[in-house]
């Protein structure tokens, strides 16, 4: 079904589009590959995919990337941050009747309320946050943050001494780090982590094989190695200004030897010293009502400081 609102015209997403929604996602000012559909659809059986382009003038201006669950819509559930991805022309009026039309495309379509995930604002590539405005001005309210941690690398603070000495241990063990093509021993030292806590890792080894495969410039996966064996590893995001550590497990014994303090300082001082942010990800629990302190004591020794992800709800 397509809406049209003040010479804006929606479309829900269909395969046709998706040369036309991807050359979007690729200038749009907040977006990241994450968005692109190749990412987006490797999950597609998981996911009621009800995504929306947003044209003007027959030209994208705007993409809702969502599914629906009932009578909910998502922004997106398969992904850690959705929100509204803007052009960089658009203006702010425009975005909030671009929010004024998407009430209205999904209320006719029996939908009763909207779960907006904010992009944040470090993976903006230029300022986008006319959302958050526009969804006050639709009656929408804030009903969980996250906290997260970002190091900014061209002005980072001092090394604690605790992340320092746990990182010379490695380094005295002889720790190398290595970038890796396949994801099998990683992901079973991650699953291994996990289990710990009752959790398992959200992509199988195929799928990020497989994402590896579509986006072999922007997923790629380092690792410690002491002798021939990892101790280890790091899966890291690169979307450009800013990179982002998707997963990060470590041994028992690579626990004691420091070897993931070894790599992530590798990443921070010479892997990736030419980016803006490195991005360690929410230390939050329980919709951000628990904050995890030892886990963010670690981030915040290498420099991490806090930045929020915003969750909205929109009551249609």
């Amino acid at each position: 079904m397509t809406v049209q609102r003040n010479k804006l015209e929606l479309q829900r997403y269909h395969a046709e589009l998706k040369p036309v929604w991807n050359s979007f996602v690729g200038t749009a000012k907040n977006a990241t590959f994450l968005h692109q559909r190749e990412y987006m659809d490797y999950h597609a059986s998981r996911f009621t995919d009800d995504s929306v382009l947003v044209f003007q003038d027959n030209k994208a201006i705007a993409a809702f990337p969502c599914n629906t669950v009932e009578d909910e819509v998502q922004s997106h559930g398969g992904l850690t941050y959705g929100g509204l991805l803007i052009g960089k022309s658009v203006h702010a009026a425009t975005v909030v009747e671009i929010f004024h039309a998407l009430g209205d495309h999904f209320r006719n379509n029996g939908k009763r309320r909207i779960i907006y995930k904010a992009v944040p604002h470090v993976f903006h590539k230029y300022p986008a946050d006319e959302d958050l405005y526009a969804l006050v001005r639709v009656g929408a309210r804030l009903f969980r943050r996250d906290l997260s941690s970002v190091v900014e690398l061209v002005n980072r603070p001092k090394l604690s001494d605790s992340r320092k000495n746990t990182a010379r241990k490695a380094e005295k063990a002889g720790a190398v780090v290595v970038e890796l093509e396949d994801f099998t021993e990683f992901h079973g030292l991650l699953t291994h982590v996990l289990s710990k806590f009752g959790a398992t890792p959200v992509h199988t080894v195929d799928e990020l094989q497989l994402l590896k495969a579509r986006f072999p410039e922007q997923i790629r996966l380092f690792g410690t190695l002491i002798g021939d064996r990892l101790h280890a590893g790091c899966l890291v995001y690169d979307c450009g200004h800013i990179v982002h550590t998707q997963y990060l497990a470590s041994s028992d014994e690579g626990r004691q030897m420091g070897a993931l303090d070894h790599l992530l300082l590798d990443l921070i001082e010479k892997r990736f010293v030419d980016k803006r942010y490195l991005s360690f990800g929410i230390s939050t629990e329980d919709q951000g009502r628990v904050l995890n302190t030892g886990l963010i004591a670690q981030k915040e020794g290498f420099g991490g400081r806090g930045i929020v992800h915003d969750f909205y709800e929109w009551v249609l």
